[in-house]
């Protein structure tokens, strides 16, 4: 069983140290991370309450509230687990195999993957998360959103991309002269310099 499927959900442990990557890891995990953790049991606990009681209408005003913080959870922890610094092969793509393969095939090569994926992102109205997807009826690799803290439902995620505000924030809080797009765009171009590909080939080859 995946460690996000489990409850109570469980906030986990990095594969890396908080400054491996950059200094806003530490929120983003410690914080907004275990934020969707703490929401999540406790809606899950209240809607047992709830269906002990036979309180219909609070079990379905529940559902939003385990949907928003279960994805949430879900999806943060695929996103640490798609990360790695430099010095542990964040970025390098690898040269052959099976997800070479497919990106070549699908995309043409790495350079079109991450222009579909960065499309996908900035096309996202709000907040979301941009998807490198493998679709199991197409046997193809796609690249889409979903809004909010909504879970890839459909596809195998490969890798995923927060596209909250929290995400990048404090970087534009640094820069207020650049337009909040430009920012998303340089936040888009970084992350590919850290994305863990040995994972994404394993999620791949587990497809």
């Amino acid at each position: 069983m995946s460690s996000f499927n489990r409850i109570p959900a469980v906030l986990p442990q990095l594969p890396y140290p908080y400054n491996a990557l950059e200094p806003h890891v530490e929120l983003h995990h410690s914080k907004h991370h275990a934020t969707y953790v703490a929401n999540f049991n406790k809606a899950h606990e209240d809607i047992q309450a709830a269906s002990q009681a036979q309180d219909i209408k609070k079990q379905i005003a529940l559902q939003a509230a385990i949907k928003f913080n279960g994805g949430g959870h879900i999806n943060h922890t695929l996103f640490w687990e798609n990360l790695a610094p430099q010095s542990q092969g964040g970025g390098q793509f690898p040269s052959s195999g099976k997800l070479h393969d497919q990106v070549q095939q699908d995309f043409g090569g790495l350079d079109g993957l991450k222009k579909a994926v960065n499309a996908a992102a900035l096309g996202i109205q709000g907040s979301g998360w941009a998807w490198l997807g493998y679709n199991p009826t197409t046997k193809k690799l796609e690249a889409v959103s979903t809004a909010n803290q909504d879970p890839l439902l459909g596809y195998v995620p490969l890798v995923g991309i927060d596209m909250w505000e929290h995400a990048y924030y404090i970087d534009y809080a640094s820069r207020p002269f650049l337009f909040h797009k430009n920012v998303k765009a340089s936040y888009l171009d970084n992350i590919w310099s850290v994305i863990n590909w040995q994972t994404a080939e394993k999620r791949l080859a587990e497809a």
